[in-house]
């Protein structure tokens, strides 16, 4: 997949989890060499359990109709930790406490740690660049 489209697909996750306003929502971005499974993990937090699953549903519904669904989703029912997997992102869906309890960031603390208007704002860049080409030819 070009990783323009991957971006693409996360920031769509990113907009997903704003639009059901999770908290602390941050982007880490995995070393090739690191051992990682995955190129991003997108991490957030909601306040109760019916928050965490309404962001994952939104995430998973804005997906859908971009033509992705998760290859495994994992946590749902008890809404402390729900993982979403795409492969070659995962979405993680925290209670506050369960965030600060396995900390992620500190674990993959080799991630590039991106906040979430970086990754929006290179998509932008690009389409930009795409539209001026496209002008002048």
């Amino acid at each position: 997949m070009k990783k323009t489209d991957l971006q693409r697909q996360v920031t769509e996750a990113i907009s997903a989890c704003q639009e059901k306003k999770a908290e602390e929502i941050t982007v880490l971005e995995l070393e090739k060499d690191s051992g990682a499974f995955t190129d991003y993990f997108v991490v957030c937090s909601g306040t109760n359990p019916r928050q965490i699953q309404a962001i994952s549903d939104e995430v998973e519904e804005r997906l859908h109709k971009a033509g992705l669904r998760p290859t495994h989703v994992e946590g749902y029912k008890q809404a402390e930790w729900v993982l979403l997997d795409y492969v070659d992102f995962v979405v993680h869906v925290f209670s506050e406490k369960a965030r600060r309890y396995y900390d992620l960031e500190r674990l993959w603390k080799s991630a590039k740690r991106l906040e979430p208007r970086e990754l929006t704002a290179r998509g932008r860049r690009r389409a930009t660049a795409r539209t001026k080409r496209r002008k002048l030819a």
